[in-house]
């Protein structure tokens, strides 16, 4: 699959790297509150901690600086805390070791259940029983979404801000959520007209499709990722390229900006510098380094 990026040819000077969830859709509460921690509570037996459980679940995927972090980092980090917290070990909660699932993290290009059994193929034998539970968790949280998450509109003015930017640049999804839901998601609101390429987490991990689509294409100061997540910041400043946040909490704000002066200030050279830098202020100022409790 990376060959769809690697052999995207450009059509425009400049390319635009689009997020999914939170950034295009405002569904990320949506996806992590109703699909993501009932998967984590039922597969990883937190019926006793659930409380506990959703409140660094959520700190984690939603309001904290690892948002929008592919799902099995995340995962790790909210096992974590939980087993961090008084209330979690009162209640006899203890965190199982996840040194498989961290060896894997480390060591995969695929952050994905697909990559989790690759990984097992390749070792030649049983797939570890941690592994095992993380591929039915992230199996289980799929289902979830394919449930649950259905008529989730894109944010006012996305379709606007596609137009805009296709007029001068090649425009690809780049996102740790699954293909298929990319598709499906994106395909029922009508907004896959301007896509050049769609790269899921089965691309590999947002730096690298970045690379992949840019590299001995397009010049790094016209290059542009729009996120709504530090990862997404990391993925670009790693490449050399542009970012531009979509806050949260402030996601209207941010597309109107994009279309009245962001995107034009991208075409003619003058984004990077003071003006991103105050984005970019802006938006870590919504995320937290540490939990409350």
């Amino acid at each position: 699959m990376k060959e769809l990026l690697l052999n995207m040819k450009p059509t425009k000077e400049y390319l635009v790297c689009f997020d999914s969830d939170g950034c295009v859709f405002d569904n990320m509460e949506l996806k992590h509150k109703e699909c993501f921690c009932p998967a984590t509570v039922n597969v990883w037996g937190l019926q006793s901690v659930s409380r506990y459980a959703r409140e660094a679940a959520e700190f984690v995927n939603l309001y904290s600086k690892t948002r929008g972090a592919n799902r099995f980092p995340a995962l790790i980090r909210t096992l974590e805390l939980l087993g961090d917290r008084k209330e979690a070990k009162e209640r006899g909660y203890v965190c199982p070791d996840l040194t498989p699932l961290k060896k894997w993290v480390e060591e995969t290009d695929s952050l994905s259940a697909i990559g989790i059994k690759k990984y097992a193929e390749e070792k030649g034998g049983d797939l570890d029983p941690i592994l095992e539970t993380a591929a039915r968790w992230s199996a289980e949280v799929d289902e979830n979404i394919e449930r649950i998450v259905h008529g989730v509109a894109a944010l006012p003015g996305v379709k606007e801000a596609f137009a805009q930017l296709a007029e001068f640049a090649d425009i690809v999804i780049v996102s740790a959520t699954p293909h298929e839901a990319i598709v499906r998601e994106w395909g029922a609101q009508g907004l896959l007209e301007h896509i050049t390429v769609v790269a899921g987490q089965e691309l590999g991990t947002k730096k690298d499709c970045i690379r992949m689509a840019m590299e001995g294409k397009y010049s790094p100061d016209k290059v542009l990722m729009v996120g709504d997540a530090p990862g997404d910041h990391k993925a670009a400043s790693d490449n050399g390229v542009l970012y531009y946040p979509i806050i949260p909490n402030h996601e209207v704000e941010s597309w109107a900006a994009l279309r009245a002066e962001a995107a034009e200030k991208f075409r003619r050279g003058q984004y990077a510098g003071a003006y991103m830098d105050g984005l970019l202020e802006r938006f870590y100022a919504e995320l937290k380094d540490n939990p409350d409790w």
